[in-house]
């Protein structure tokens, strides 16, 4: 006799990273920082006492993104990485009968953290080009609806909304509904007119606004992300959360981060600078992409998408493959550009089709 599980667990594809690449080929399947760890966070994580459990609370980093924020210590959660975060707000607010409203395509997490806290999810069709559709987003919340999401840039199409957008939707939003702003990749987007959640959050005592240190900061392999939000709200999420998760190597390491933020955004300044010349060169070859936002950039290939990804592997780029929709290409290391640009002209000149798909966007 097997086990008994929650069929709709069981029927769940479990969450998939970015593939691997070989020692040929350019990883730019995982939207991470291409730079190599500062010496600064390696000399914090090895005075890490690892015999020692962390301090739980983050006091200490909390307390510095408190006075980044403008905010309380009490209104700033931090967990091993924003996704964590966002499933223990779901979890919080939202269980069975239910409903948590997102944009899709966007973060393909946020089905499995719905999924996983027994509610149902309502996505809404982005608009042609990949943007969010506000208005149809507000419109589909209902008296069931308990949280809304909202990522901006968005995930994977690299997308971004303006604060003018941001706020005629929340104008548009009951106030007992849970609004999530995911600003995951807010350090790469350069728009004058993008919303800021974080100078938002005042006017909204629903919102919630989340950031992380795996992207523009380079933190990806120690988990650390951050929220800021009503004190009782965060305090839901902190018991959904499990205990000392965030650990005393990536606590470290996102203090010393942010100690060197002139550094390490400098870093961010150079990707920025290379996302444009691989969204020019992209046009140049007869691809219509979404202006890109975040350190990525998405092709939308169609039913093309798996040829599509074969000749980019083929010539040792890596994406992160949307069977039937399209790949997510990272910005990655400058030695990746030329290639990834010569495999995008060959995908035009060789597969007419999603030459098509692509001016469609």
């Amino acid at each position: 006799m097997a086990v008994t599980l929650r069929p709709e667990i069981a029927a769940l594809p479990p969450y998939r990273q970015g593939r691997a690449a070989d020692a040929a080929a350019f990883k730019l399947s995982s939207n991470e920082n291409p730079r190599p760890t500062h010496p600064a966070i390696l000399a914090a994580i090895a005075e890490s006492h690892l015999n020692r459990y962390p301090e739980g609370a983050a006091t200490a980093l909390r307390t510095r993104l408190a006075e980044r924020a403008g905010v309380s210590i009490d209104e700033v959660h931090v967990g091993a990485g924003s996704s964590s975060i966002l499933y223990q707000l779901v979890q919080a607010a939202a269980g069975p009968g239910d409903e948590v409203v997102y944009a899709w395509r966007s973060f393909e997490a946020y089905p499995l953290m719905v999924t996983v806290a027994g509610a149902t999810s309502v996505q809404v069709p982005n608009l042609p080009g990949g943007h969010h559709d506000l208005d149809a987003m507000a419109a589909a919340i209902t008296d069931r609806t308990r949280v809304v999401v909202v990522c901006t840039p968005n995930n994977p199409t690299s997308t971004s909304v303006t604060a003018a957008q941001f706020s005629a939707f929340m104008a548009k939003v009951p106030a007992t509904v849970l609004v999530i702003l995911d600003e995951a990749y807010y350090e790469f987007d350069v728009d004058p007119q993008r919303v800021d959640g974080l100078t938002e959050i005042a006017n909204y005592p629903n919102l919630v606004v989340l950031r992380t240190f795996s992207k523009a900061f380079g933190l990806a392999g120690l988990r650390v992300g951050w929220v800021v939000g009503a004190s009782y709200i965060l305090d839901a999420a902190r018991s959904a959360a499990i205990p000392l998760a965030v650990t005393e190597p990536a606590q470290r390491s996102a203090l010393t981060a942010l100690d060197i933020e002139t550094e390490l955004l400098a870093g961010v300044d150079e990707l920025i600078e290379r996302r444009a010349r691989v969204f020019a060169g992209l046009t140049a070859a007869g691809w219509t992409v979404p202006e890109p936002h975040g350190n990525f950039v998405w092709f939308a290939a169609g039913d093309q998408t798996s040829a599509v990804a074969e000749v980019l592997e083929e010539d040792g780029i890596i994406g992160r493959v949307f069977a039937g929709e399209g790949i997510r290409i990272s910005i990655g290391e400058e030695g990746s550009v030329d290639p990834l640009l010569g495999s995008a002209a060959r995908v035009v000149q060789t597969l007419p089709k999603a030459g098509e798909n692509a001016r469609l966007g």
